[in-house]
């Protein structure tokens, strides 16, 4: 185990002291430095104005993008900011040019939201889909994935961390497969940021989406995007303001010339302030320690869970993380997730359709995800597996 403070940490959490929080997941607790960066920019902008506000605080917004680039290893202008990952996602994969019969590879652990695209964009333009089996540990089987590649592959999309069943995709070795065939690799790093090291020249991708309010425990609405900067032109933003272009002439226009032109105009400065300071917390106490700690809070859960009569623990990968996915085998999730609702034990339920692919390949019911942080403890662990037991027994 690490030798991370966690008293100090759960300190620097006031929902520690109001819940049982197994719901990083979907949105982790915010640090009090996060709230009060957030909290500090709303109120100056009461205080003097909306736009005042953003000039008076353009170092404390411009230190958002740098501290994305080092947590990632990106250069300056290879980060853009956005609303959420989906968004980001979004922009590279509509933004990409694709014609009738064009490939796209992606993997069986797609997320819904990305997969919902992919189906979109071969209803209306011909793109044909192309799934990489799973091998024997639930992970894409990356030779089979490198066996799909064609002349016509334009693409490769991977979900890094999906949104259940605890998996941890070898991204990397997916990065080398892309790189020794020249195609473009768009991961999907909405749960793996924050949780997970990620460094992009180690991972090859050529694009990453990720978001703030999850295991980097940011605020809600914001996101991000990294493009690299010899793929930049490899898409066209669908869509343009006057941050991402410049209107030249009467009839023509100039995009930005780095991740910028991914912008647009609005959007919430506060929050963005909030996610650059969520990313210098996570970088003060160092990515690979709280992953160590993710990863061994998460063993646990799993040992208890798969003790307790009944429940079945669903999670794959050789490499696992935070994200715990469990079932009984006569109790409905919804009905277990109420009773730990009612004693203030935050989790979600994982449905089949975030992830039909898999899902439907191991035919998985709705299941309960329990997500766990570092700030959790094995006290929380024990208390949260009593109440499962609780749920289960009447």
């Amino acid at each position: 185990m690490t030798n991370l403070n966690i008293e100090r940490l759960r300190s620097e959490t006031p929902g520690c002291q109001n819940v049982l929080h197994f719901n990083n997941a979907g949105a982790g607790l915010m640090p009090e430095p996060v709230l009060n960066s957030i909290t500090n920019h709303l109120r100056l902008e009461a205080q003097i104005g909306g736009y005042e506000a953003h000039h008076a605080a353009d170092l404390a917004y411009r230190d958002t993008y740098s501290a994305l680039e080092e947590l990632l290893g990106a250069k300056p202008g290879e980060i853009a900011l956005a609303e959420n990952a989906t968004r980001a996602w979004d922009q590279v994969f509509y933004g990409m040019k694709f014609s009738a019969g064009d490939e796209v590879i992606t993997a069986q652990a797609s997320y819904a939201s990305n997969y919902i695209a992919m189906l979109q964009r071969a209803k209306n333009s011909g793109v044909v889909i192309r799934v990489a089996p799973s091998d024997a540990a639930g992970q894409v089987d990356v030779e089979e994935l490198s066996r799909l590649i064609s002349s016509k592959t334009k693409l490769i999309c991977l979900t890094h961390v999906p949104t259940n069943g605890g998996l941890v995709n070898p991204a990397a070795e997916v990065g080398t497969i892309a790189k020794n065939h020249g195609i473009p690799f768009l991961l999907d790093a909405c749960q793996s940021v924050g949780q997970v090291p990620v460094h992009v020249d180690e991972i090859g991708c050529d694009f990453l989406s990720g978001t703030g309010r999850k295991y980097l425990r940011g605020p809600r609405g914001t996101g991000f995007l990294y493009v690299r900067a010899s793929s930049i032109d490899l898409i066209e933003p669908p869509f343009l303001d006057l941050h991402a272009a410049v209107w030249t002439k009467m009839n023509e226009y100039e995009m930005r010339p780095d991740s910028s032109r991914f912008e647009n105009w609005e959007g919430y400065v506060a929050g963005k302030i909030g996610l650059g300071t969520a990313v210098r917390y996570l970088l003060d106490l160092g990515p690979a320690a709280t992953f160590e700690r993710i990863g061994a809070l998460a063993a646990t859960l799993r040992q208890e869970l798969s003790s307790l009569p009944g429940i079945s623990v669903h999670d794959i990968g050789e490499v696992k993380g935070g994200i715990v996915t469990f079932s009984h085998a006569s109790i409905e999730a919804s009905q277990i997730k109420s009773h730990l609702d009612a004693h203030k034990v935050n989790t979600n339920l994982a449905h089949p359709e975030w992830a039909r692919l898999d899902a439907e390949r191991r035919s998985l019911p709705t299941m309960i995800r329990a997500s766990v942080h570092y700030y959790n403890t094995d006290e929380e662990i024990l208390k949260f597996c009593n109440f499962v037991r609780q749920a289960v027994q009447g």
